[in-house]
């Protein structure tokens, strides 16, 4: 059960990924990332780590993919950058994705991950949670502080009007 339950979510993010990367609507992308970032939480369910899985949900999800939804709806341009159809540009994406997928999994088999072994007794979701309280609270503070200027800027942006003035047009 496990194993389909892993395919299914391997599925779902691959594709999800593969369609934020290629949808032409912002908007769609945006909720293509959020379904990506979801089958990653799904991932850390599998591997029966609650606690990081409502954390990736609540931080990437429910923030960062949100907030690009908002910066996109708030910014009111139609083509935020321009898509360069070059079938020789999209060629050599793929090789170099194919070329780092090889240099990481060959990076990944030489690591020694068969020879680890697990007579550990698994973490407890609380103890990570202290950690985050105790360690880490820097970190979640500066990430805070980054998404409200993330936030600040969008709202900039929404809030800036295009004016023609003598003919010239001012942004």
């Amino acid at each position: 059960m496990a194993d389909v339950l892993f395919l299914a979510l391997s599925v779902l993010t691959i594709g999800a990924a593969i369609a934020a990367l290629e949808l032409r609507s912002l908007i769609y992308g945006s909720i293509a990332l959020m379904g990506t970032l979801g089958g990653i939480a799904g991932f850390f369910i599998l591997l029966d780590s609650p606690f990081v899985a409502m954390f990736q949900i609540a931080v990437y999800v429910g923030s960062i993919a949100v907030l690009i939804l908002f910066t996109v709806m708030l910014v009111k341009r139609e083509l935020i950058f321009k898509k360069i159809e070059d079938p020789k540009r999209k060629l050599a994406g793929i090789g170099l994705m194919l070329i780092i997928m090889v240099a990481v999994g060959a990076i990944i088999l030489d690591s020694g991950v068969k020879t680890i072994t697990t007579d550990s007794a698994p973490v407890d979701f609380r103890e990570i949670g202290e950690d985050f309280l105790t360690y880490y609270w820097p970190a979640l503070i500066a990430m805070a502080l980054i998404l409200a200027g993330s936030v600040i800027g969008a709202l900039v942006l929404a809030r800036r009007e295009d004016t023609v003035e003598n003919g010239q047009r001012t942004d």
